[in-house]
């Protein structure tokens, strides 16, 4: 025993040996006040700067993550040009550290092998799925939807409550979680969601849990979020070197591909980086990777199988649900021709979702409340395949730990999304979406001057 001990400290050093440092790193808070300064700060991406926030306006809350190395540089720039530059995480390491610590104090919740508390390692949420599976034959199934470009199984689970006893074409529903490597949360919130449909006794919960097959995903970009655990705990893209570039100083930021900037849809145009170097770089053709490829694939199977009727996508962070498409604003969002109903359907679930405990998510197309992207996975379903209700989720928080959220944190964040996901459901059932009397082909007069007036509420 003394043996094994010393062993497995003498492995969780080296790892923790072969992790990179943060050690000084700072994250600083720059909300820019005019188009001059935004300027100035499209000049410091372009230097190489990590821009926690993708794209900024006059007003937003930019992150920006900064080196040692490269602080003093930085804050001289930002005192020169008049940018004020305020310190939001002193020391990045100790956040990291910290959220690796399970949370103390906090309600506990356990399936199997699996408790909320603390984040898991890809073995760890693929080794539960296993586990669920034995624990709940003929209901539980794992899949594998593909493997990713270092040969890891992009593994999710499917979940029939009713197994046996449809008829026709069923209602399905799919989920996806940690396609952004570093955004933790994402997948918490995925298993979290598993859990629920499985052991919940609430029958509003139950209802959707038995109402659709769902087929789940929590970690669809396995090869980054590996690397999170094991290289670099910043790590946001897949791990594809193909087209990898040197970046300044940092030899490994020009590998990987950001998998929800490569899928088919209106690719490579906005918020998407023709550059390696970038975190948003989306490849060197539209769906290039094994990981959008096997998602693709998988959606369409689905799509021609059955009734598909939800794809949930959940990243982090802002607390936002965002509406297909992610290049619309104004009028222009109609070109996803239910939009009035996805709106709706959101903003019942963000009101529901505050009413928890309290956190505010705003509800709209990225490029009117967050920024234009293109290529993302939630788009080219809803955009190629019409499945007709298609969200993203940006969860907790606003800014203050970002991508790090502490473990205290998931039980809450978990509690209002599921309360979320609930009132959708209740909205989508109501609107017809079950029946195939939805709104998912053409877009009736009413609805469109509604639509129209929500865009003009919402700027």
């Amino acid at each position: 025993m003394k043996c094994l001990t010393f062993g497995t400290l003498l492995g969780v050093f080296a790892i923790a040996n072969a992790m990179k440092s943060y050690e000084n790193y700072k994250v600083y808070k720059v909300v820019p006040i005019s188009e001059q300064q935004v300027q100035q700060l499209v000049d410091l991406h372009k230097d190489g700067y990590d821009f926690w926030t993708e794209v900024f306006d006059v007003g937003s809350d930019v992150r920006i993550l900064v080196s040692p190395a490269k602080d003093q540089e930085f804050s001289q720039y930002t005192r020169t040009v008049g940018l004020n530059a305020t310190v939001a995480i002193a020391n990045l390491q100790n956040v990291i550290d910290a959220q690796r610590t399970p949370a103390q104090n906090t309600r506990s919740a356990r399936l199997g092998s699996f408790s909320w508390d603390r984040y898991y390692s890809l073995s760890a949420i693929h080794a539960w799925l296993d586990e669920l599976q034995e624990t709940y034959p003929g209901i539980v199934k794992t899949v594998v939807a593909g493997r990713s470009y270092e040969g890891r199984e992009i593994k999710g689970v499917v979940i029939d409550l009713k197994a046996g006893q449809r008829e026709g074409k069923p209602l399905v529903g799919m989920i996806e979680g940690g396609i952004h490597a570093r955004e933790w949360i994402s997948p918490a919130t995925v298993t979290w969601i598993i859990k629920e449909f499985l052991t919940s006794t609430d029958p509003d919960v139950k209802f959707m849990a038995e109402t659709f097959v769902w087929h789940i995903f929590p970690v669809i970009n396995p090869d980054g979020y590996f690397y999170t655990f094991d290289g670099d705990r910043m790590w946001r893209k897949n791990r594809n070197p193909t087209n990898h570039v040197t970046c300044g100083t940092d030899n490994d930021i020009g590998n990987g591909i950001d998998l929800n900037r490569n899928f088919d849809f209106v690719w490579g145009t906005d918020g998407a980086s023709e550059n390696p170097c970038d975190q948003t770089y989306a490849g060197p053709s539209r769906s290039s990777e094994l990981e959008t490829i096997a998602i693709s694939s998988y959606v369409r199977r689905l799509k021609a199988d059955s009734n598909m009727i939800y794809y949930f996508a959940f990243h982090s962070w802002s607390q936002m649900i965002l509406i297909p498409y992610s290049h619309l604003t104004g009028p222009d969002v109609l070109e996803a021709n239910n939009y009035p109903d996805m709106y709706e359907i959101a903003i019942r679930g963000a009101e529901k979702l505050t009413a928890r405990h309290g956190t505010r998510y705003t509800v709209g197309t990225a490029a009117s409340i967050l920024y234009a992207t293109s290529g993302a996975s939630f788009d080219w379903v809803r955009g190629v395949t019409d499945v007709p209700i298609v969200f993203l989720f940006e969860l907790r928080d606003t800014g203050a730990y970002g991508f790090l959220l502490p473990p205290d944190q998931i039980i809450p964040n978990n509690e209002e999304i599921m309360d979320c996901l609930i009132e959708m459901e209740k909205n989508t059932r109501k609107l017809g979406y079950y029946t195939g009397s939805g709104n998912n082909a053409v877009v009736s007069a009413l609805a469109l001057s509604l639509g129209i007036a929500m865009v003009v509420l919402l700027g």
